[in-house]
Order: C-alpha cells, then sequence, then structure tokens
C-alpha cells in the first residue's frame, strides 16, 4: 500500500523541478507578434545541420543540410518537404533573386552560385583579385539586383585545396546589378555573418558573430554603405525582418528587436543552436526556422517582407 504513495510523492518532486524548466522556455513577446497560443512545430528533422532558408513568390522555402551538401524545399501548399538538388555546393545562406533564380553562398570551393528553377548552377563569383573567399556565408539582394555578401572564415574539413585565409581579412562584399563589379564594402569587421536589408533598399543589417554585435547601414544609390551604427549588442548566425521593421536574430534561440534596438522577444527552441530564420508560407506568416537536424515553424500575427 506504500508504493503508490512513494510514486506520487517522486513524481511530484518530478514535477516540481521540471516547472522551472519549463517556464523558462517559455515565449515571451512584448509587442504580441506571436500569434495567439501558437507553438513552435517541428515541421522536420533527420537532417545534419540546416542552414539557409530562402522564401520564393509562392512562400515555399528552401534550405540546406549543407554537410550532406543538399538543398531542401518545404511546400506552403502541402507542408511536405522535397530534395532540390544533391549538388549544393554545400550551400549555406541563400536568397532568392527577381527573376527567381537561387542564389547561394556556396561554401565548398568558396563560391557565389546561382541556381536556376530546374537547380542548375551557375558560378557568380569565384574569387576576389584572384584569390579565393574564406568562405562565403550569407547574402542578401537589394531591390536594384545588387548583392552583399558576408565571408567569414570557418574552417571546414571538406577543404583540401587552398585551406588557409587567402584574403587579407573576413569581409562584408558588394556585387553590382551587372555582376560586373565585386568588392569589399566594410573590411573592418571582426566575423561578419548573419545579414538582411529592407525591402526599400535603404538600410542593411549585418551581425559581426565574433564580436558580439549587429550593425545599421544606410545603403547609398551607388551601393556605398555609409552611417553604419551599432543596432545591438547581439551577434547572429541569420537573420531576417517582419513588415513592422522587427529584425530576428540567431543564435541561441531566436531573439526579436524592434527597428528601434529594443529586445521585443524570445523564440526558444529545443536545439542547442538556432542559425538561421525566414518567413514563409502562402502570405507570409509562418517563421520558418532552421536549428541544427530539425527545421521549425511557427505561427506569427506578423508578416515577413
Amino acid at each position: 500500500m506504500t508504493k503508490p504513495k512513494v510514486l506520487i510523492l517522486v513524481a511530484g518532486a518530478a514535477l516540481l523541478f521540471l516547472i522551472p524548466k519549463l517556464l523558462s522556455a517559455q515565449i515571451t513577446d512584448k509587442n504580441s507578434i506571436v500569434a495567439k497560443g501558437a507553438q513552435v512545430e517541428k515541421l522536420g528533422d533527420g537532417y545534419s545541420f540546416t542552414e539557409g532558408p530562402a522564401v520564393d513568390r509562392e512562400g515555399n522555402v528552401y534550405f540546406t543540410d549543407q554537410p550532406n551538401n543538399r538543398i531542401h524545399k518545404w511546400s506552403a501548399s502541402t507542408g511536405k518537404v522535397s530534395l532540390f538538388t544533391d549538388q549544393a555546393g554545400r550551400a549555406n545562406g541563400m536568397y532568392f533573386d527577381q527573376k527567381g533564380n537561387l542564389v547561394a553562398a556556396a561554401d565548398m570551393d568558396n563560391q557565389l552560385w546561382s541556381f536556376d528553377q530546374a537547380g542548375k548552377p551557375t558560378v557568380l563569383v569565384k574569387d576576389y583579385q584572384g584569390k579565393k573567399l574564406n568562405g562565403p556565408n550569407d547574402l542578401w539582394i537589394a531591390p536594384s539586383g545588387a548583392m552583399y555578401l558576408t565571408d567569414p572564415l570557418y574552417k571546414r574539413d571538406y577543404w583540401t585545396r587552398n585551406p588557409e585565409r587567402q584574403q587579407d581579412g573576413e569581409h562584408l562584399y558588394y556585387l553590382s546589378p551587372d555582376r560586373k563589379k565585386f568588392y569589399p564594402v566594410d573590411t573592418t569587421l571582426v566575423k561578419p555573418n548573419g545579414i538582411v536589408g529592407t525591402p526599400d533598399g535603404k538600410k542593411l543589417y549585418v551581425a559581426d558573430i565574433e564580436a558580439n554585435k549587429t550593425y545599421v547601414y544606410t545603403i547609398n544609390k551607388d551601393g556605398s554603405l555609409t552611417g553604419k551604427k551599432l543596432f545591438a549588442d547581439m551577434g547572429s548566425d541569420g537573420m531576417t525582418l517582419d513588415q513592422q521593421g522587427n529584425v530576428y536574430l540567431t543564435g541561441k534561440g531566436v531573439t526579436v528587436f524592434d527597428k528601434e534596438g529594443r529586445q521585443i522577444a524570445h523564440i526558444p527552441i529545443q536545439e542547442n543552436w538556432t542559425a538561421n530564420v525566414v518567413f514563409g508560407g502562402k502570405d507570409r506568416s509562418t517563421l520558418f526556422i532552421t536549428a541544427m537536424g530539425s527545421v521549425y515553424g511557427l505561427k506569427m500575427k506578423v508578416k515577413g517582407i
């Protein structure tokens, strides 16, 4: 007769032990940007390391399984995941251009690639001044068609040629709309990583992940950057924006800042590291999150750009 009582006490103690952990893992949302009652939902798993989510015109989300050299497609209409290509150039960050091509930071040979809708790649950038890039990581494409690319150095075990850094630093680069000019536009960053710009093409956010800072720049008509300012005392692996101008940074879950740089939300993810985010779905109201071996979704009140 005593065993059930012991079990009840033990179960109660275990529940009390778990309560602080459960509470600490709750979503914080000061500005009510998350849909009422929404919870983070796992959309897929079994990958090695997911990265680079990019959304097309229909709201489908393409993401990479970088170590396995694959790009997958999550369907906005069915919620199912299919293989887009298994020759992805070890793509990391990605973004769709105005023509519907998927542009990717192809880490395998330190290049910038563009995939057509059939998955056929074209190399857009193979080096800078005849020297290999460190390892293109993330990119953003402006309304003008110009591209901004972060190029940190993360040594890979699959680099068999030129494993050491050839560039004089880890820089932020600019590629002109006609693809004829490619050069660094900020050489002062320690390790640039996540990047996103505003839909009007006037502001650019860039994370310096090693310095644990995120900066905002003014984009000039010629593509140059001025007015660099500290936006947040936090680095980021990847980032996105919503229509209110809120900025979503990644790392330990997803941390959201308003356009003035004030933290307004935090979305915990059970994985050790959250790599990147984008808004997807037909109405762009699902926050799509890549984290370690899984991908997640969260229904939002706000919509992505």
